[in-house]
Parts: structure tokens; C-alpha cells; sequence
């Protein structure tokens, strides 16, 4: 363990005071055909400090990085503009080194931040309320649906084809773990889901809004179809679509989970994410995660902000709890917060607004460009692009003229293989989006 700084004789210090022998003792609860026996792992030999920073920095190397290239990729995951107040507010010692505020004398500020945190989100959904966060848009939206399944006490969920691939994959471990069926709703021929023929025993049905491919899809029909089954309505939404769409809880939704990276989150690699999740007050009592409250002072009328609920959690009913979520993503929370706050409702209608714009824009020059759009559908920030040529090599020829172009779909849909998805953010520019046409060209041509 070269870059574990504690001794022998400090690991036997501690392996006495909590009782233990061995360190393999730790680990007895897992299976032993689960554990890597010691030695087995072929591991280069260790490097000291200076030559492991070096090591590290060739490996960043093969990142692409956005300051290098133009960014179209989104799936899940965007580039949007981050206001410097988000990273000037959070890297505040007080905020950047806090954990889970259980002492609410002691953290007021970051209770503050996340009760700040719950009403914007449930202001954008539509909702009555929201908690102080998860993991991000996928845990979020399996807990969505197990909460479901235990208020409908139903072992079964619809998913529309339609919903982030990821995210399905994460609902099919949630259920495959807990003996719940997950039913997918086809979507891939008209790019929104088209059957909602829901089994009378389905707990809920979960749309996303836009969807994966960046189709608006009709949530009054959705509602409709799972009142017919006694469902619930669960819905995956984009927060900042809903700024300038409907939002879900004007259609009837019970539940509105979705990722809140989009709002002042970096795209980061992929992490760390903020899952959003809000719901009708009659669930409160069955929501994961915790909630924030406002209360006053007993002695005055200055007001205070309090751990409120937390019911599902493992850290105060281990033996009951049904959620999985023992933290929050408390700082890309508050990230999110800073965003909502920096531009006010006004803010992130321009930054909807600008979106769709310049989607449009793009849509119709790729297009011209030699592309085709696969659906006709009403879109977002987000369509998906028909290609004469393997998207995968055109994504890698764009690469090299510094365009990140999109995520080809072959490996996620049967039928897609010719097929490129491309998100277009109030970032890009109208030059942006003509040399990614005019590059589209040449790589066709």
C-alpha cells in the first residue's frame, strides 16, 4: 500500500480497537467467491509521486476536451454555459468541505441552500414538492419507480423505449434485484412512444420529456392510459425544457425525476450528477432521500431550516429502508441552486428559448448537408440524424476536425445503426453550426 500512509503498526493499532485480527475480516459478510484473493491483482510496480502525476497526466491526454473541440454530444449529459458566480459560491470552504447538514444549529446556510434547492426544482416540475437531491437522473428515476411499486403494492413497471438507454439499465438492476418485471414500451418507429398498452398489474408507467432522442412526447395521453390501469405517472424530465414546455405536474404527474447537470453542473467526464425528484405531497411519506423544511425560532421569529424527513433512509431504519440514497449530492445541489438563482425564471427561458433556436438552425443546415432527420417529431435540444455513411466513422472523421459531432446510436438500438444523435445548446453559435455542416459535407462527399 505505497500511497496509504499509515504503518503496520498502525494498522494493528486499529484492527485491535475495532476487534478484528485481519484485515480480510473486514469483508467476511461477502462471499468468499466474490473476494480477489491478495496477489492476484497484476499490478505495475508503484511509482513515487512526481513520476505518478506525470503518469496521470498522459493518460488525461486522451480525453477530448471541450476547450479543443466544438461540442454536439449531449445524451444526458450538455454543454451549457455555467455563470462564474456557481464556481466562486461553491468553492467556499464552508460549502465545499460540508457533509450530509445533520447538525442544523451548525449548518443554517447549507440547509438554507438545499430548502432554496427544493422550490426551484419543484417550481420547474410543476410539483408540490421535492427533495434535497440524489445521485443523479438514473438512481433517481429507479427510485421513482420502487417507490411506486411499494404505494401500489404492484411487481410490475412500464418504461417507454424511448427513455435514456442508461437510465433503463439502471431500472433493470433496481428491479431485478427487488423481483420487479420492467415492461419497455415501443418508441424507436415514430420516435415517442405509440403504445401504451399497460398490463392491468403495472405500478407505473415512466416517460421522459423531451426523450432520448429529443421528442417531445405526449404526456396527456400518457396520463390518460395510466389512470385507465390505476398506474402512476412517472416522468423523466429536463429542467431546463421545462422552463419553456408545459411542465409535467400541469399534466398530472405524480412523480418528476430528471438530472440537474444541465444547471451549472460541468459535463465533468460523466460525474459528479445531481438527480432531481419531486412529488405529490399525498407521497411524502414514501419519497428517498430527505427533505428540508423552514420553521422559526422558540424564542423569536427568525427562521430556521431543519433535516425534516428523511423516512426511506438506511441511516435511521436499516432494517426497513428501501432507498439506497444515505447521502446527497449536496454540493452539485447547490451548483444548481447558484444557476437558478444567477438566472432567475427570465434566465433560463432565454436559455430554452435560445436552445430551440439554434437546434433548428442546425437541423436545417445539416440537412442540407446531406443528413437526413430521422423523426418528425416536435423536438427539443436534441434530434437524431439518418447518415448514407457508419456513423461511427463520420463521428471520428468530425473528431479530427475538432467537432464532436454526436453519439451514434447502432449500439443502443436495433434498426438505428445508420443513425447519429445530436444535441444543439444555447452555446453554439450559428458560425459553430455551419462548420459543422459545411465539415458534415466534405466527410459525406
Amino acid at each position: 500500500m505505497p500511497y496509504i500512509p499509515h504503518t503496520d503498526t498502525d494498522r494493528r493499532e486499529m484492527l485491535a480497537t475495532i476487534g478484528v485480527e485481519t484485515i480480510d475480516e473486514l469483508f467476511r459478510e461477502i462471499p468468499e467467491n466474490l473476494r480477489v484473493a491478495p496477489g492476484t491483482l497484476d499490478l505495475p510496480p508503484a511509482l513515487d509521486e512526481p513520476r505518478l502525476l506525470a503518469h496521470l497526466w498522459e493518460i488525461s491526454k486522451k480525453n477530448v476536451n471541450l476547450a479543443d473541440v466544438t461540442c454536439f454530444l449531449g445524451a444526458g449529459i450538455y454543454d451549457r454555459y455555467i455563470p462564474a458566480s456557481v464556481g466562486a459560491v461553491i468553492s467556499r470552504g464552508e460549502f465545499l468541505t460540508a457533509y450530509t447538514p445533520y447538525q442544523p444549529e451548525a449548518s443554517q446556510g447549507y440547509l438554507q441552500a438545499i430548502y432554496e434547492f427544493q422550490t426551484m426544482t419543484a417550481e420547474l416540475y410543476g410539483m408540490d414538492l421535492a427533495n434535497a437531491s440524489m445521485y443523479d437522473g438514473a438512481t433517481s428515476m429507479a427510485e421513482a419507480a420502487i417507490m411506486s411499486t411499494g404505494i401500489k403494492k404492484r411487481h410490475k413497471v412500464a418504461v417507454s423505449q424511448a427513455v435514456h438507454p442508461h437510465y433503463r439499465q439502471v431500472l433493470d438492476t433496481y428491479c431485478w434485484s427487488m423481483g420487479i418485471e420492467v415492461v419497455v414500451l415501443p418508441a424507436v418507429d415514430a420516435g415517442v412512444t405509440n403504445d401504451y398498452s399497460l398490463a392491468a398489474d403495472s405500478a407505473c408507467v415512466i416517460v421522459q420529456y423531451p426523450n432520448f432522442f429529443g421528442s417531445i412526447e405526449d404526456l396527456a395521453t400518457a396520463r390518460a392510459e395510466a389512470d385507465a390501469k390505476g398506474a402512476m405517472f412517472i416522468v423523466v424530465a429536463d429542467p431546463v425544457a421545462c422552463a419553456l414546455l408545459k411542465p409535467p405536474g400541469e399534466f398530472g404527474a405524480d412523480i418528476v425525476v430528471g438530472e440537474g447537470q444541465p444547471m451549472g453542473v460541468a459535463m465533468g467526464l460523466g460525474g459528479p450528477m445531481v438527480g432531481l425528484f419531486a412529488c405529490k405531497k399525498e407521497f411524502i411519506r414514501q419519497i428517498p432521500g430527505r427533505i428540508v423544511g423552514r420553521t422559526k425560532e422558540a424564542h423569536g421569529d427568525k427562521p430556521g431550516y431543519v433535516m425534516t424527513l428523511r423516512t426511506r433512509e438506511q441511516d435511521i431504519r436499516r432494517e426497513k429502508a428501501t432507498s439506497n440514497i444515505c447521502t446527497n449530492e449536496a454540493l452539485m445541489a447547490l451548483a444548481s441552486t447558484v444557476y437558478m438563482i444567477a438566472l432567475g425564471k427570465n434566465g433560463m427561458r432565454k436559455v430554452a428559448t435560445s436552445s430551440v433556436q439554434n437546434t433548428q438552425y442546425a437541423i436545417q443546415q445539416l440537412t442540407t448537408a446531406g443528413a437526413k432527420l430521422r423523426f418528425s417529431t416536435r423536438v427539443f435540444d436534441e434530434f437524431v440524424l439518418e447518415l448514407p455513411k457508419d456513423p461511427v466513422a463520420v463521428r471520428d472523421a468530425l473528431l479530427r476536425k475538432g467537432i464532436l459531432a454526436g453519439l451514434p446510436l447502432g449500439g443502443y438500438y436495433t434498426g438505428m445503426e445508420n443513425c447519429l444523435l445530436v444535441a444543439v445548446t444555447e452555446l453554439r453559435t450559428r458560425n459553430e453550426i455551419d462548420g459543422f455542416a459545411s465539415a458534415l459535407k466534405a466527410v459525406l462527399a
